[in-house]
């Protein structure tokens, strides 16, 4: 499975700048409200040592990591949900999403105009939490209107199931709330799958700052930081500009900024470790001569849905799973070294595979 994230925000807040260092796409980027009509789409490798280790080891004919792909939306204005700007545009595409990347702006230049006149990041993340729950609730109320109807005259268990929800849902985005902290049970939840709300949504808020705010905060990045926490969100703090400089810069290159700059890794990879971790995401490895690669999975998936994500046929014909750590091979250096200190293993339909492990399938269909 690949993560797929949509950045949001309002205009001017440096979206397809953080947009264009990430992917090293050519997103436009103008000094002017909706220079991003269409969204960008850049799909980028997922950095991880463990994959390069790997490689090392066994010498694969060829390294495939697993991907993450961004989508850099419009910027979206106050009034959204009822059409203003690019709304429903934009609405339209935010609800592909598996995530939210809500880019705020933590810094100050007079060289770049800012929407609302003055740099507010609460403001701003009011202004776009308002309109997605406005329309969130529109959606809702509309269903609403046709199942209240209906419920009262039928036993229909899914019927029935999918007005509790909007029940709930209804009671949830009138107060401000999103749609996300409602709990509803798994009959509910599959049954109001189909209205796609945004607010279900998980968000990263990411920080925009300057250099100085990169390293030491500053007061709007202590606001953000202070609003995510009372929503149980995470922040990503991201220096846009410097995040350009780096993408044109050569891999040696790069690490030697890096570590001028005093930091361990660039803004992509906090981003996408925040992003895995925001929606329960691990990674196991396939390891042999012709092929090393990487595969993103749900945390808690078992041995056969695991198995899926390669090939359905997989998890249709699943037999066993012949399974081993990444930390072991790195530890005893071979397969066979591993296998005999007894910890390569053969694993069953039950078994939970972990971040990290290395597999190999057994099916027949």
């Amino acid at each position: 499975m690949s993560l797929n994230c949509g950045i949001v925000g309002l205009p001017n807040v440096g979206k397809s700048t953080i947009f264009n260092a990430l992917t090293a796409a050519k997103a436009q980027a103008a000094n002017y409200p909706f220079c991003t009509i269409d969204p960008n789409v850049g799909v980028v490798s997922v950095p991880d040592e463990r994959l390069d280790q790997i490689t090392r080891f066994v010498k694969p004919n060829r390294t495939v990591p697993t991907t993450m792909e961004f989508i850099d939306i419009a910027g979206l204005v106050e009034g959204a949900s009822k059409g203003e700007g690019l709304g429903n545009q934009f609405l339209g595409h935010i609800r592909s999403t598996d995530a939210i990347c809500h880019v705020v702006r933590c810094f100050d230049d007079p060289n770049v105009i800012h929407v609302a006149g003055d740099v507010n990041p609460l403001h701003d993340m009011d202004i776009i939490n308002t309109e997605l729950l406005l329309a969130d609730l529109e959606t809702v109320e509309k269903r609403w209107a046709k199942v209240e109807k209906s419920v009262k005259n039928t036993t229909d268990p899914k019927i029935k199931a999918e007005a509790e929800a909007l029940k709930k849902l209804l009671e949830a985005l009138q107060a401000g709330r999103p749609a996300r902290v409602v709990e509803l049970s798994e009959e509910e939840r599959a049954a109001s799958y189909d209205l796609h709300l945004i607010t279900v949504k998980p968000v990263l808020y990411v920080a925009n700052v300057d250099e100085g705010g990169l390293k030491n905060g500053n007061r709007w990045v202590s606001a953000v930081d202070k609003r995510a926490t009372e929503e149980g969100a995470q922040v990503v703090r991201i220096c846009g500009a410097m995040e350009a400089e780096i993408a044109l810069l050569e891999p040696a290159e790069r690490t030697e900024f890096l570590v001028d700059m005093g930091l361990t890794e660039p803004g992509l990879n906090r981003l996408i470790h925040s992003a895995y971790r925001l929606l329960g995401l691990i990674t196991y490895f396939t390891a042999g001569v012709q092929e090393v690669r990487a595969w993103t999975i749900p945390n808690g998936a078992k041995a056969p849905q695991a198995a899926g994500v390669i090939h359905s046929d997989f998890e249709r014909g699943f037999i066993k799973a012949d399974a081993y750590h990444c930390e072991d091979l790195f530890r005893f250096g071979s397969e066979q070294a591993v296998k005999e200190k007894g910890l390569y293993r053969s694993e069953g339909k039950e078994y939970l595979v972990k971040d990290g492990d290395i597999l190999f399938f057994k099916f027949n269909v």
